[in-house]
């Protein structure tokens, strides 16, 4: 069945992918995107060819958000399924970053995701169903050095689907987490770096350390068995056509690094917490 989707951050990458293999699915799809008639006219025109709604909404402005909403609604009257796509990337010596920096990654990338959920839910309540599909990350589960901001903001990610996930399910929505490995998209070309270079620098060899990663993916994106970026739109796209209450928690996509074991066992003490509090029914989408 046709549903309205609304994608965030999908002028690049992996919400450009997911909204033209959902559009190519027979979903009404809307990406939404900062800057639609300048920056990203390109992008923009691209996805209106393909007969893609687009829509202008940056996640780190509440009225952007809300009005972003309102333009889907007045052509659709409903939405059914929102993808939390857009995001930053952050990497390097923890302490080289400023608080500022620091905000501007969570802002976006945790406080982003429940501005767009607050958007949405109104209209998902007063319809007993709908879909939350949230973007994390491995290093959502699992930590690496000189990844501590962005890392803490999928951390955080993790928590705010958890407790919305039970939260709403009584009400007939399904929230959703896909976790990504590393791969090749334009992700890694504008990740934010640490401002105080001095800092980076009393650090010797550790604050190399993200270079060394970043030489080492950049060495798997250019093998014959490289990932394709493909897989999170095809993850996505088999989360929309899942029957409500069918659909994972979380769904890993790519080189796991262990997150998968950690979801696990992290899933057998979650819900016993939620048992032993009297509130097991939350875990099932009524």
């Amino acid at each position: 069945m046709s549903k309205t989707i609304l994608i965030t951050g999908a002028s690049t990458g992996f919400g450009r992918d997911t909204a033209e293999t959902l559009a190519r699915a027979g979903h009404t799809v809307f990406a939404s995107m900062r800057d639609p008639q300048g920056k990203n006219r390109p992008h923009a025109e691209a996805l209106r060819k393909q007969s893609i709604g687009v829509v202008e909404l940056d996640v780190s402005n509440d009225a952007s958000v809300d009005q972003g909403l309102q333009e889907v609604l007045k052509r659709t009257k409903r939405i059914d399924v929102l993808v939390n796509n857009a995001g930053i990337g952050s990497a390097g010596v923890t302490e080289a970053f400023t608080s500022e920096q620091a905000k501007i990654v969570l802002d976006t990338n945790v406080v982003g995701v429940l501005r767009t959920a607050r958007a949405v839910l109104t209209a998902m309540r007063g319809q007993g169903e709908g879909l939350i599909v949230n973007i994390g990350s491995i290093v959502g589960r699992v930590t690496l050095p000189c990844f501590g901001i962005y890392g803490a903001s999928k951390f955080a990610v993790e928590a705010l689907t958890d407790s919305l996930r039970y939260e709403v399910s009584q009400l007939g929505i399904d929230v959703v987490l896909v976790q990504p490995g590393a791969y090749p998209t334009a992700f890694y070309e504008n990740v934010q770096q640490p401002a105080d270079t001095d800092r980076v620098a009393a650090y010797g060899t550790v604050g190399e350390i993200p270079s060394a990663i970043f030489k080492h993916f950049m060495t798997t994106f250019q093998s014959p068995d490289a990932p394709n970026p493909h897989d999170v739109a095809e993850a996505i796209a088999k989360l929309v056509a899942l029957p409500k209450g069918s659909r994972p928690a979380r769904t890993v996509v790519g080189a796991a690094f262990g997150c998968d074991t950690v979801n696990a066992q992290t899933a057998l003490v979650q819900a016993s917490v939620v048992e032993a509090l009297g509130l097991g029914h939350l875990a099932k989408v009524v």
